[in-house]
């Protein structure tokens, strides 16, 4: 990545309000380019969400073209070329290594640190800040100033700090305990910009149904997941891999990636269609039935199982099949079977809903792209107000798309603070 240093006599004064992944990412993007830069935060620690992203791991980004990027963002994709074209994937990668944060790429192209731990992502995002002479404030920025049109600074508890551009970087409303309290759309609000609907995305999902509490803390690996309407069969979401039940439904990454697929969820809309079995078509199913009914022909259905399913499932698996937990594998009817066989090709989940939205990674909608000018980020109506990351109204499924979202828009964002652009 190469950047373009102001040829201007004076630094353009830049404040960036927010110090995680987009804030820290502007804020370098625009002292390369020969701003001076103050950056508030409203914690008393930069990246406080960052560290607990990915399980604390930190999934910095995914190693994949642009094309197929795009096709992992739901939600205003098209807007995104220019940034993504500006600071790619592969930019990424190469601005951790260079800043000593070796990575790896894992299952589904997901980029990680090697060391597992997201600390150091926060850790080289601060370094590099403090290498470009960003000032970083500690501070809660109540307002944005503004005079015809343009921004001249910011008001906060000390006073007003004036400012030639600002970037909104202040993340969505999830994760409210790291500060991600909806500042940012209040600030855009407030600057006469359209935020749209905000609900919680990548988030568990509910289920009335007293089986997911029955088996809370199953994990299921290598399954096969559809999202199905109820009303029509349609299925709006498959994939495979891994989730888990839960006292409240549905969880795992396998869930949070389909709660982007339903954000008009209501009771009674969708079911959740598990293939317990995805190796194993119909009749391959039925022929390991056969093996392990002739294995223990004299035991009772309940107790036939365990090769074939986790042992907390087996209870629940026999008393939906409808066939009595009692009765001999060696008098089971083909019928039965065939209806077994069903059963642990779409186990059915009736789906409530969407947690809260501070149990969600992140915040779907946010402020309307068509207000951005998308190869600045800077706002249409606004001179010198720009946003970056979460607070634009872009969310991407599980995988290091939305991390790479914030880098990307900060990077044009910084660029066009600084050079005024």
């Amino acid at each position: 990545m190469t950047y373009m240093k102001s040829t201007m006599n004076d630094a353009r004064r830049v404040i960036v309000i927010g110090g995680g992944a987009a804030g820290m990412m502007a804020a370098i993007s625009a002292a390369r380019c020969g701003a001076a830069v103050t950056l508030f935060e409203k914690n008393d620690r930069l990246g406080k969400k960052l560290r607990i992203t990915g399980k604390g791991r930190c999934n910095v980004t995914n190693d994949c073209d642009v094309n197929e990027f795009l096709q992992n963002v739901p939600t205003n994709p098209r807007f995104l070329y220019a940034a993504l074209s500006r600071f790619s994937t592969e930019d990424t990668k190469q601005f951790f290594e260079d800043c000593g944060v070796p990575l790896k790429t894992e299952r589904g192209k997901r980029v990680f640190p090697v060391s597992d731990k997201a600390q150091d992502i926060v850790d080289a995002l601060a370094a590099a800040c403090r290498r470009e002479n960003v000032s970083v404030v500690f501070e809660k920025v109540k307002r944005i100033c503004t005079e015809t049109g343009a921004v001249t600074g910011v008001e906060t508890e000390s006073g007003i700090t004036p400012a030639d551009a600002v970037i909104v970087a202040t993340g969505g409303m999830s994760y409210r305990q790291t500060g991600s309290d909806g500042d940012g759309y209040r600030f855009a609000r407030e600057a006469g910009l359209e935020v749209t609907r905000l609900i919680p995305s990548l988030v568990p999902l509910t289920s009335e149904s007293r089986l997911c509490a029955r088996m809370q803390g199953l994990s299921l690996r290598n399954v096969a997941l559809r999202i199905c309407e109820k009303a029509s069969g349609k299925t709006v979401y498959e994939d495979f891999g891994e989730m888990m039940f839960t006292h409240f439904g549905l969880t795992g990454p396998l869930i949070l990636s389909a709660s982007a697929h339903i954000s008009d969820i209501v009771p009674g809309k969708y079911e959740a269609r598990i293939d317990l079995k995805p190796a194993l078509d119909r009749k391959t199913l039925d022929t390991r039935l056969l093996h392990d009914f002739a294995k223990y022909s004299n035991r009772d259905f309940a107790n036939s199982l365990s090769e074939l399913l986790p042992q907390k499932m087996i209870p629940i698996i026999v008393e939906c099949s409808g066939i009595p937990a009692h009765k001999k594998v060696n008098s089971i009817t083909k019928e039965e079977r065939t209806a077994l066989c069903e059963l642990l090709k779409a186990f059915r989940v009736p789906l409530g809903g969407l947690r809260p939205i501070n149990e969600a990674i992140i915040t779907k909608g946010g402020v309307a792209v068509g207000q951005i000018r998308p190869n600045t980020m800077e706002a249409k109506s606004v001179s010198g107000l720009y946003f970056a990351g979460e607070v634009l109204d872009l969310d991407a499924y599980t995988g290091g798309f939305n991390l790479q979202i914030a880098f990307s828009t900060a990077v044009l964002a910084g660029e066009g603070a600084a050079m005024g652009i």
